[in-house]
């Protein structure tokens, strides 16, 4: 690993996690493959802020996410616990040993049809006794590069998305993976409902000692670390399981307090309209057509957004460091912020960036991803704002000499003061930081077909047929700390002292106490209060 990498530790705790976390690692390992394109804009983001360099027995060198995950017994599908790039244990015992060795075959899932041409990326034992690995040429990359005798990807139905790694398109190090045996994924029996059953599988010495030797790991060869970026299920153990809506309510408020007092930044991610009992419609997207009930589509849209706000802790150049963009969006313990995004941007053929801005008018135009309601009417205290994909020739209006610019946007000379000016008039004196990039989104398959008027540049488009083959695509993407959170959290609190414990006594079974439920109704209260007196654009 070179000096200076700024690395960042993913964790992946919990099902649904994973899926997002696929969808994740199969974008930026799309943007890695692109590299080497000449069309692409030289690299903008730095990957070794993610991934890892590594060697295999047999000299091999890897490029792998920098990852830890856990998830419960059955999610696995036909992906290996120590991953398929290392190779399996038994060829490396059997290379490092020479007596006698006894097989013993257990029962594996069937291969996915859909990761045939990935699986055969693993390579194979040459003559000579070296594992060959097909890889992208520059050493940056897990999956092949495609050739003549490279089969063409097929593209999953959501039909035959069971798990996540049924379209997980990534070889994950040996070091990865940790799977909690004693808790189903599925079926009617041994699941992890409740908070208090996950906070116990990690004081087990067996998983917590697991979990702190791969920690240590990951940790001591980073020359740089920069701190850990944590995809958590919200609404079951990891935090359940959202089929007991009362269940949903209590892992929710115990996962974003504790997540609070321990982490330095806190973003719920959701597609739902609210995070308390009252069911609210899911958001909607004008350029896209998703199945809300398909956590392969949610999943892939939370995914977009977290590979735009993200942006400014892997740049290359000038980056935000994780601490420092946690420091301007948590001021006076506002630790919680919420995510919004505009997926994709719509930038028309000749429109510019100013033409594009101007379309929103007054209204915040980015589609809420925190279950806190619209944003209208809400105050914004603090934002990150970044802008990905639109290519430089948009950035500005080209004006006939003599014209008078029809706004205040279209007279800024780049595409950098566009957007600067463009926050200040939406949030006057709101602390702001904005990038614009040039890198647009990597949505190729596996991800789903979502888009219904874009074109094949991601470019949109009126009339387009539905589903239209796009592999990349602008997004406007936004971390802000907003007024909203007041509401949200009061809310949160007043459903939880409408609780009847004693009809819940199987949760409060699993490990949770009265006084602990008293305690997270305190800590809800202060922490909506840190939001108190911005409910409304006027003070």
């Amino acid at each position: 690993m070179a000096g200076g990498a700024r690395e960042v530790l993913t964790l992946q705790l919990g099902h649904f996690a994973g899926f997002v976390g696929a969808h994740w690692w199969n974008q930026q390992d799309a943007a890695l493959g692109r590299a080497t394109d000449s069309k692409e804009p030289p690299g903008e983001l730095c990957p070794d802020v993610l991934y890892r360099t590594g060697r295999t027995l047999h000299g091999q060198e890897t490029y792998t996410p920098r990852l830890i995950l856990m998830d419960l017994k059955g999610s696995l599908s036909s992906l290996k616990e120590e991953g398929g790039l290392y190779r399996d244990k038994q060829l490396d015992a059997a290379i490092a040993w020479q007596g006698k060795l006894t097989t013993h075959k257990e029962e594996l899932y069937p291969k996915n049809p859909y990761l045939q041409d990935f699986l055969s990326a693993e390579g194979v034992l040459s003559s000579d006794g070296v594992w060959r690995v097909k890889s992208i040429p520059n050493g940056k990359g897990s999956s092949p590069l495609p050739t003549a005798t490279t089969p063409k990807p097929l593209i999953p139905t959501e039909a035959s998305i069971r798990v996540w790694s049924d379209f997980l398109r990534v070889h994950l190090h040996p070091r990865s993976i940790c799977m909690i045996q004693k808790y189903n994924h599925d079926g009617e029996a041994g699941r992890l409902e409740a908070f208090g059953q996950g906070e116990s599988v990690l004081k087990e010495p067996k998983y917590q000692e697991e979990l702190e030797d791969r920690l240590h790991f990951y940790v001591e060869e980073c020359d740089y670390l920069q701190g850990f970026q944590i995809l958590c299920d919200l609404h079951d153990g990891f935090s359940g399981e959202a089929q007991r809506n009362i269940y949903r309510l209590l892992n929710t408020a115990f996962g974003l307090v504790h997540l609070t007092a321990h982490s330095s930044l806190v973003c719920p991610l959701s597609l739902g309209g609210s995070l308390g009992l009252r069911p609210e419609p899911p958001v909607s997207f004008p350029y896209l057509h998703y199945d809300a009930t398909l956590p392969f589509h949610c999943s892939a849209i939370l995914a977009t957004a977290l590979d735009t706000v993200t942006v400014p802790y892997r740049l290359c150049s000038s980056p935000v460091s994780m601490v420092h963009l946690a420091d301007m969006l948590s001021f006076c313990g506002k630790k919680v912020v919420t995510a919004g995004a505009i997926i994709p941007f719509p930038l028309a053929p000749g429109q510019s960036l100013p033409d594009s801005l101007m379309q929103f008018g007054g209204a915040t135009p980015w589609t809420p991803l925190s279950a806190c309601g619209e944003p209208s009417g809400t105050r914004c205290f603090a934002q990150s704002v970044v802008l990905r994909g639109i290519d430089r020739a948009c950035h500005t209006s080209q004006l006939t000499p003599g014209t008078p610019p029809p706004s205040a946007l279209h007279a800024c000379t780049t595409g950098e003061e566009i957007l600067a000016q463009y926050l200040q008039q939406q949030q006057p004196g709101v602390m702001s930081s904005s990038h614009l990039l040039l890198t647009p989104c990597r949505v190729a398959p596996p991800y789903p077909h979502l888009f219904s008027s874009c074109s094949p540049p991601g470019m949109v488009l009126d009339g387009s047929p539905k589903g239209a083959a796009v592999e990349s695509i602008p997004v406007f993407g936004a971390l802000c700390s907003s007024s909203s959170l007041h509401q949200t959290l009061e809310a949160l609190a007043r459903d939880l002292t409408k609780l009847d414990l004693r009809r819940w006594a199987s949760f409060m079974d699993a490990g949770v106490e009265h006084d602990d439920v008293a305690e997270l109704l305190q800590e809800l209260q202060s922490l909506a209060q840190c939001y108190q007196g911005g409910d409304s654009l006027v003070d």
